[in-house]
């Protein structure tokens, strides 16, 4: 019996040393080598201390920003630590009662505005931690932004399509607005 045991064990420490220390020490002292900024999170810093991931949504409900697609993690919004999605069908009555509330709180917090909502400022994206907002979505709430902070609209839509990103690699993906990021270029237009 230990005949037979003997290579099974040796086979179990020599598989968690390869794959349970040395590869992830690899791969971590490549990333720290070669891309820093994004093995350490992609930190937003604002005065010397992090105030957000560029890979992770944060909540904004004033008026005065730009507010970001809802997440579905709980117990608190944007929570990394609990990433998922809603995982509510297109005809759950769930999913239609939430939409139709944040429509609501959408269209109370600019009255004014008769636009079509577009759909990521009213459902959670897959991982419920989405930073980004469609520019159909900042165009949306640009009206209420430039109305609350005293902003021209069109040097504030100049500001929105300064931070639109590309398609990665030009082809990949939709063009998309980092919400952090924004809304930190707003606070430093001041």
């Amino acid at each position: 019996m230990l005949k037979e045991l003997r290579p099974a064990v040796m086979s179990f420490l020599l598989l968690t040393l390869l794959t349970g220390i040395a590869y992830p020490l690899l791969v971590t002292g490549i990333s720290q080598v070669t891309m820093p900024a994004k093995a350490n999170g992609s930190l937003i810093m604002k005065d010397g201390k992090a105030v957000g991931s560029s890979l992770i949504g944060q909540s904004f409900s004033d008026p005065k920003y730009f507010w970001g697609r809802p997440s579905a993690t709980g117990p608190m919004p944007n929570n990394a630590s609990a990433s998922s999605g809603s995982n509510l069908g297109p005809t759950n009555p769930a999913l239609l009662d939430a939409v139709k509330g944040r429509v609501q709180a959408l269209r109370d917090a600019d009255p004014g505005n008769a636009q079509p909502v577009p759909v990521d400022l009213v459902t959670a994206s897959a991982s419920g931690l989405d930073p980004h907002i469609s520019p159909a979505a900042a165009e949306y709430q640009l009206p209420r932004v430039a109305r609350v902070r005293n902003l021209d609209p069109d040097a504030l839509r100049k500001l929105v399509a300064e931070h639109t990103e590309g398609r990665q690699f030009g082809f990949l993906g939709e063009p998309r607005v980092n919400v952090l990021e924004l809304d930190m270029a707003l606070d430093a237009m001041r």
